[in-house]
């Protein structure tokens, strides 16, 4: 991807067949389904690819144990097709992982099992493995960091995990590939319209302040959270379609599970539940589920979120994790479309849990707690031809793409194309991928990245895997235009070790610089602006006394 070429597309292109406003999960999904049907194709973004919740999720592939408990059998169904398709399109981003329930009463194991032998006949030829109950040894052997004080055993069962923003760059590369245009850093501005219809939008280059006046024959709004922005821009009068919850994960290092497995906490103590998951060399445990007011684009965890996690994951483990223990915290926005109820889960920041969960529904309605809000997705289209997909989860992006798109095929009257995404492999594909290879989220490009430069293949940190190489590539080939890119989206260190992260950033900022022709001033201020989107990833210790 190459952000100063596309923007030459986007000037000699008189009109688009498909544009879209947003890229997260959804926003991406879109364009790599329009662009594999032949459709001209634009994407834009305000910000970065992913910058959102689609970069803040608890990194699973999956079904969605819970949402069977509370009866949502349909996005269950739905969820389970979708994470095989994943894995199927994306071997070098989705793997499986085996989560194990330890048990604490004689009825817990069988109660779960039945459970979880029925999401196992659900998956069919897509599932991942069967669950199996095991005894007391055999779950402490698994997780020897779980509480040992009344454990009967477990059950095992099977999901998928993956690198929710590689897989998102990897999407934006898909649809290039297949001849869409992306651009980030472009803002959307207002709505064209011809009589009552929208013809276009007005956009904004964030970078160099250009203003584009952009006509496509339909315009899709997937910008998660921010969509009630983007449809009262059309129907100023709108009232709010999207209830923002926020989930919190903390970051720890992999003593706190010791082996390969997951653990789920089947109730917390407001009656949710709580992953404990292996990624990338350390530990994301999460997530909270708490209703908020506003989305910002960077949101902040509550103190109480943080002890809650704390406080529900020390009550499994053997060695209780404080706030000197976490490494990083990072906080997504889950997109709930509001109306509906039942199901449980999230959009595309991961299918978290704990929390209050009360709020209100904005129109005056009865409260209601986030986790009853429905998961499932919806595509609403306005009297002026305004496209906009809601809700949903990381899981389901395709499907969600795929309904999108037909319905903007036929807002727009394109030619009815059938969706080829089902079977689409996604950029990079490998299925010989080696994941004790840092280097296996890029898949097919891993050999191209180590090329670059023979002395560049090193590591920037002891911590985890950044290497000289790993920069230049994300600045050559997947638009990476700022130092967070880099060390949030790029690469995940922001998310693993934000301290570290902080201790390397000069360093990466200095290799940015070379590759973008910029001088030591571009480079201090990226450093800085930096520090400040850093400090609420950076845990603040415990208080000596």
């Amino acid at each position: 991807m190459n952000r100063s070429e596309n923007l030459q597309t986007l000037d000699q292109t008189s009109q688009w067949d498909v544009l879209i406003i947003g890229g997260g999960a959804t926003g991406l999904g879109i364009a790599v389904d329009a662009a594999a049907r032949g459709y001209r194709t634009l994407l834009i973004e305000k910000v970065d690819f992913a910058k959102g919740t689609s970069s803040r999720s608890t990194k699973l592939v999956h079904g969605g144990v819970r949402y069977l408990q509370n009866g949502d059998v349909s996005l269950v169904i739905e969820a389970l097709k979708e994470r095989g398709i994943m894995r199927n399109n994306a071997p070098h981003l989705v793997c499986d992982l085996s989560f194990i329930i330890p048990s604490y009463d004689w009825w817990a194991s069988p109660f779960y099992g039945i459970g979880l032998k029925i999401y196992d006949m659900m998956a069919g030829k897509l599932g991942l493995g069967p669950s199996t109950l095991l005894n007391r040894e055999e779950t402490l052997e698994a997780i020897p960091n779980v509480k040992r004080e009344g454990l009967m055993g477990g059950v095992i069962y099977h999901d998928g995990q993956f690198d929710d923003a590689r897989m998102a760059v990897s999407l934006a590369m898909t649809a290039e590939d297949h001849g869409a245009t992306l651009l980030n850093y472009i803002s959307f501005e207002g709505f064209l319209k011809q009589g009552d219809l929208i013809t276009g939008i007005r956009a904004k280059d964030q970078l160099s302040g250009q203003v584009h006046e952009i006509q496509s024959k339909v315009v899709l709004n997937a910008t998660g959270v921010f969509s009630d922005e983007v449809m009262q821009a059309d129907q100023p009068d709108l009232p709010a379609s999207i209830r923002p919850s926020q989930g919190v994960h903390i970051v720890l290092e992999a003593e706190f599970l010791q082996k390969d497995h997951a653990i789920m906490v089947p109730h917390t103590t407001d009656g949710r539940v709580l992953f404990a998951v292996p990624w990338n060399g350390y530990v994301v445990v999460g997530t909270t589920d708490s209703p908020m007011n506003e989305a910002l684009e960077e949101p902040v965890a509550m103190e109480e979120e943080i002890d809650f996690i704390l406080a529900n994951a020390g009550m499994y483990m053997t060695r209780k994790p404080t706030r000197d223990d976490i490494r990083s915290i990072f906080v997504g926005l889950r997109p709930l479309a509001a109306g509906s109820g039942g199901g449980s889960g999230s959009g595309a920041s991961g299918d978290g849990a704990p929390g209050d969960g009360k709020s209100s529904a904005g129109d005056g309605s009865q409260k209601q707690s986030t986790k009853e809000v429905s998961r499932h997705h919806k595509v609403l289209v306005s009297p002026s031809g305004l496209v906009s997909i809601l809700g949903g989860k990381w899981t389901t992006y395709r499907k969600m793409a795929e309904d999108a798109v037909n319905t903007a095929a036929t807002v727009g009257d394109l030619r009815e194309t059938v969706c080829p995404t089902a079977t689409l492999p996604i950029h990079g594909f490998d299925e010989a991928s080696d994941w004790s290879d840092p280097l296996h989220v890029y898949g097919t490009d891993a050999k191209s990245i180590q090329a670059l430069d023979p002395q560049g293949n090193g590591s920037l940190s002891s911590k985890y895997m950044i290497s000289p190489n790993q920069v230049r590539w994300a600045v050559r080939h997947e638009m990476a235009m700022t130092l967070e890119d880099v060390l949030a989206r790029r690469s995940r260190a922001l998310f693993l070790d934000a301290q570290e992260a902080l201790n390397i950033a000069p360093k990466v900022a200095q290799i940015m610089a070379e590759e973008l022709g910029q001088d030591e001033a571009w480079t201090s201020s990226q450093v800085s602006a930096f520090e400040q989107v850093a400090a609420s990833y950076v845990p603040k210790r415990e208080t000596v006394v």
